[in-house]
């Protein structure tokens, strides 16, 4: 592994990324002779894990899910010790992943890619590297991830701040203490629902700013149960293979009565048994959460008398009850002692909607109705999910037109991993594909066997070019749309709605089909000869396969 790239040349295949994806993706590639570099913004690998290492961090999916299923031995050897694994261990597993398949030595650190284009005469894309060469590849495969690209909001005023600022998705790789400190939080999703109660438990004052309350889960984490992991180290293939027949690619007890016919005494035992086993299992109690409004508001109901019973402070409770979006809408959250955190005295909940931020000071926040003094400042607000980081790479397709040009009302792909005008350019996980829904660990398998699978389809055939067809992309497009509104998802300003980015055009970016129904379609493009794609060889004019 390099910390800087490699002298230019040219790959048959370059990925973007040394995350779950990139580093998969890299071993496959090899499998099939490709010469392949990946090239990492960060100097360290680990995609999501290595930036992600703010206090709290750690995965809501079932450790012994969260982890790859293409090596049976990996499996076997790795030991997970939390039901829900630490950034620190998930980076460790990461780490030993790259080592143990030699991956280390085609990915270059400290690498970050700032601009591709299609040479439609040479075939080829130029890959242009920040401080480093212009390398040049046949394919190009992103594996940037859907949730790398970190934002804060534009508050007038932000600048006068002079305390530490400090974003949840870019933090320090130095240790951060808070010791003594005045700290403010602001954002009350996954990341910050994680870190506020452990900066509570550190900081001298916590100030939690919150625009939009959220619903979350409690984890009830703790060792691995032996049991359990004994269970899923006897059964490993099949269970694995049961989760890729399921909506969202996890092993959750999905339920199978609609919430509005059960008994209300029904009601109560389903709801009480999933929260007592904690995590986001609970939002599948019904097996119409998603698309019946009563049914989502059983659920939702409970979860804010939940919260009520927890907040000791009334006042502090109503400010925390969410209501402006269906339960599971916005990204379902699994905490360990947030709404607790809020029974300590040196923690203060700001409501932004009734006291909005004024100005700031060198070291104070303004609101409407008070002044709040501070050290440092926690955002954690998010990302531009899934569109960002691949319109940042600034690639430039057949037309000279980049990504966010073409995206400009909204993101085109086919089945999330092309988009037309843009040949041989592969996005693991992209817009239009379940990722974000899922396991995106089993998705990102999926979509790396795939685009190997196609890319030796490829070879065999003496193709060298592949891009999808207008048309199939569109209904493609379209079919997304479709489904996405038939369900409550559409009713939340979420950033699965790209709602939380200021112009960013207001479309659903993950398919909502479920995990199982979008592998079944992959399949059969595949079995009615990559229906939807068009190939052609270099100096031929375009032929379908």
């Amino acid at each position: 592994m390099t910390s800087s790239t490699q002298p230019s040349a040219h790959y048959d295949a370059v990925v973007i990324g040394a995350g779950f994806a990139g580093l998969y993706m890299l071993h496959r590639l090899r499998g099939l002779g490709m010469r392949t570099r990946v090239f990492e913004a960060g100097d360290g690998i680990g995609g999501t894990w290595f930036w992600n290492c703010y206090p709290g961090a750690r995965c809501d999916v079932d450790s012994m899910q969260y982890c790859y299923s293409w090596s049976d031995e990996l499996q076997r050897e790795w030991q997970w010790t939390e039901r829900y694994p630490t950034r620190n261990e998930i980076l460790r597993y990461v780490h030993h992943v790259a080592e143990r398949f030699d991956l280390n030595r085609d990915i270059s650190l400290n690498a970050r890619v700032i601009a591709g284009r299609w040479l439609t005469d040479a075939g080829t894309w130029q890959i242009d590297i920040e401080r480093g060469p212009t390398v040049s590849a046949r394919f190009l495969i992103t594996a940037t991830g859907c949730l790398s690209e970190s934002r804060v909001p534009a508050i007038k005023g932000l600048e006068q701040f002079k305390g530490q600022t400090y974003h949840t998705g870019r933090w320090p790789k130095i240790p951060v203490s808070f010791a003594g400190k005045r700290v403010g939080v602001m954002g009350t999703g996954s990341s910050g629902i994680q870190a506020i109660p452990e900066i509570a438990r550190e900081a001298r004052e916590l100030v939690v700013f919150q625009r939009t309350p959220n619903f979350s889960i409690p984890a009830w984490n703790g060792p691995i149960d032996p049991a359990h992991k004994q269970h899923w180290m006897a059964n490993y293939p099949f269970l694995r293979e049961r989760a890729r027949n399921t909506r969202s690619g996890i092993l959750y007890d999905y339920g199978t009565r609609s919430g509005v016919s059960m008994t209300p005494a029904e009601r109560q035992e389903e709801m009480d048994s999933r929260w007592r086993k904690g995590g986001a299992n609970f939002v599948h109690a019904f097996n119409d959460t998603f698309v019946n409004p009563e049914s989502n508001q059983f659920l939702a109901d409970y979860v804010r008398d939940k919260i009520r019973q927890t907040v000791k402070n009334p006042a502090t409770a109503h400010k925390l009850l969410p209501h402006d979006h269906p339960i599971g809408t916005k990204r379902i959250c699994v905490d360990s002692g947030y709404f607790e955190a809020f029974n300590r005295p040196n923690v203060t909940l700001v409501d932004l909607r009734n006291d909005p931020i004024t100005g700031f000071e060198e070291h104070a926040v303004l609101t409407q109705s008070s002044r709040h003094e501070l050290d440092a400042m926690v955002f954690a607000t998010g990302y531009d999910a899934v569109t960002g980081a691949l319109e940042r790479l600034n690639l430039r397709g057949e037309t000279g037109q980049s990504l966010r040009e073409i995206w400009k009302d909204g993101p085109t792909s086919y089945l999330g991993l092309m988009t037309a005008g843009f040949p041989n350019l592969f996005t693991i996980t992209g817009p239009g594909s379940p990722s974000i829904l899922t396991n995106v660990i089993v998705s990102i398998e999926q979509h790396v066997d795939w685009i190997a699978d196609c890319l030796q389809h490829m070879q065999a055939n003496q193709l060298e070019r592949i891009e999808p067809q207008p048309a199939a992309q569109d209904r493609w497009v379209a079919k997304v749309q479709e489904i996405a509104t038939g369900t409550l998802f559409v009713k939340a300003n979420s950033w699965y709605m790209g709602a939380n980015i200021p112009g960013k055009p207001r479309v659903f970016l993950p398919f909502i089909g479920g995990f199982s129904t979008y592998v079944a379609i992959c399949r059969d493009v595949v079995s009615k000869g990559y229906e939807g794609f068009t190939f052609s060889a270099l100096a031929s004019k375009p032929s379908c396969s």
